[in-house]
């Protein structure tokens, strides 16, 4: 059992996710003890820093982990159709009425009460909560404006389209070389839907490639868009994938995310996950885009930005 780790910020979250990015795992994987929230002060004065002690929990392996999610995402569907048919089997009871015996009136009408006693029951007005939305207003319009990307234009030139394949290929080739990885085939496909150079590349020892996570993939990847781009006026995408790599990372995130849906639902506790980079943080939250119970938002910096998931407000 690893001893407790302890770490500090401005808040409980901040902190957390420090912890998060040091260790590299999520906030699930963590056992968490707070020892100080941290206070804001007042204008910054007297202000007190959160403190927590964290330890990670013993590991499991990824595939024995997905499959315990799987299954526990299995069982909660099941459960919850069995109920709903388990309801609709039932039929609404017809509801008695019961007779109530009129009371005789009394001749003598009530006197009206005066209007000191009124005006002193009265309850005085309270003042205006602060909305949600108006807070969230505020926030959205601090927030840093978001730099438009750059236009995507599909290339028609087949010449053109060939010197932009081979500046891709020839760069791979010197970095494969200056790494010793023998003969490496590289294949690529300028897709004409979505204007994206598409390069695959085959060999014994690929796995240096993609590295922990797919990391390296990710390096070599915005490497390779910074060479076929220079001097470009136009955009163009480069997708670097090896072994089918993008497809397994896909769905393995989105099987991720159903069942850490599934625990904060059970919990009702937000977790956050490791730092990922914007390709992986989209799959998140289009896995979870429809999902009643919980959501996502994107907080932190590059490239220590994270991904939460946190139960819907109702």
């Amino acid at each position: 059992m690893e001893d407790y780790i302890q770490f500090s910020a401005k808040t409980k979250s901040e902190a957390i996710t420090k912890a998060c990015i040091e260790l590299g795992v999520s906030s699930d994987q963590l056992d968490i003890q707070v020892i100080t929230e941290g206070s804001n002060g007042f204008f910054g004065i007297g202000s007190k820093p959160a403190i927590i002690k964290v330890r990670k929990v013993e590991p499991v392996s990824e595939e024995q982990e997905m499959k315990e999610i799987v299954e526990t995402v299995k069982l909660d569907s099941f459960k919850e159709e069995a109920l709903v048919s388990v309801k609709e089997e039932k039929k609404p009871e017809p509801v008695k009425q019961e007779k109530r015996e009129t009371k005789p009136v009394s001749e003598k009408p009530r006197q009206p009460k005066p209007a000191k006693e009124k005006a002193t029951k009265e309850k005085q007005p309270r003042e205006p909560k602060k909305d949600f939305k108006e807070s969230k207003q505020i926030r959205e319009k601090a927030a840093k404006p978001v730099k438009p990307a750059k236009p995507v234009e599909i290339i028609t030139d087949p010449e053109e389209i060939k010197e932009v394949e081979n500046r891709a290929k020839e760069f791979l080739r010197d970095v494969f070389a200056s790494m010793n990885l023998g003969e490496v085939e590289i294949t690529s496909e300028y897709n004409t839907t979505d204007g994206s150079l598409e390069v695959d590349f085959e060999g014994e020892d690929m796995g240096i490639l993609i590295g922990k996570r797919g990391q390296t993939l990710d390096s070599l990847q915005y490497l390779t868009s910074l060479v076929v781009n220079k001097g470009k006026s136009n955009y163009i995408r480069v997708k670097l994938d090896t072994e089918d790599y993008r497809k397994r990372r896909k769905e393995t995130l989105e099987n991720l995310a159903r069942g850490i849906a599934y625990k904060v639902r059970k919990t009702r506790k937000p977790v956050i996950l490791e730092p990922m980079n914007p390709y992986e943080r989209r799959i998140i939250h289009s896995a979870l885009q429809g999902n009643k119970f919980v959501e996502t938002v994107s907080e932190g910096e590059e490239p220590y930005r994270h991904v939460v998931v946190k139960l819907k407000r109702n």
